[in-house]
């Protein structure tokens, strides 16, 4: 019985692995790590909490559960848009911490495998401290993001403070 339990969870980690949720900010396309993603929800009314970075608009509770909601166009410092009913909350585990990933529109599930996926150039990693890597997807790239370098370990706890007060 216990080796069919382990069967079962390296078969689930197997079906999650080189699987990335692509979305759009604008007509830029980033991915994230499938495993991280926990739910994808429509737009929902949005608490704004103050002394919050400009890019987190705030919290909302998902069924009981109060989660920081990230405006990812803000944190990348784009224009922003009027949200509409494409406008979607990503749900991402990070460290433990659910963060909601406010995005243009979520586009698919792809699988972009390890030979395909090249680091940042050098010389752009300081700034793109959010890209993994760049996937490379027949004529296409996306820049995969890292769901852990999204916020600092400061701005993390600073969340995760604002968290545990709220529930």
């Amino acid at each position: 019985m216990n080796n069919i339990v382990q069967d079962d969870f390296y078969l689930e980690e197997d079906t999650q692995k080189d699987k990335y949720l692509i979305f759009n900010l604008g007509n830029e396309f980033y991915g994230i790590e499938i495993k991280n993603v926990i739910e994808i929800i429509g737009m929902q009314p949005i608490t704004p909490v103050p002394e919050l970075p400009e890019y987190i608009n705030g919290i909302i509770n998902l069924r009981g559960k109060i989660i920081p909601v990230m405006d990812v166009r803000t944190r990348f410092k784009m224009p922003k848009i009027e949200y509409d009913d494409r406008t979607c909350i990503i749900v991402v585990d990070v460290d433990d911490i659910s963060i909601g990933l406010i995005v243009d529109i979520v586009a698919e599930v792809i699988t972009i495998e390890e030979e395909n996926i090249v680091l940042p150039p050098e010389n752009t990693r300081k700034y793109n401290r959010y890209i993994k890597g760049i996937g490379k997807l027949n004529n296409e790239v996306r820049l995969l993001l890292d769901c852990h370098k999204l916020l600092t370990e400061d701005e993390l706890e600073s969340l995760e403070s604002v968290e545990e007060a709220l529930e």
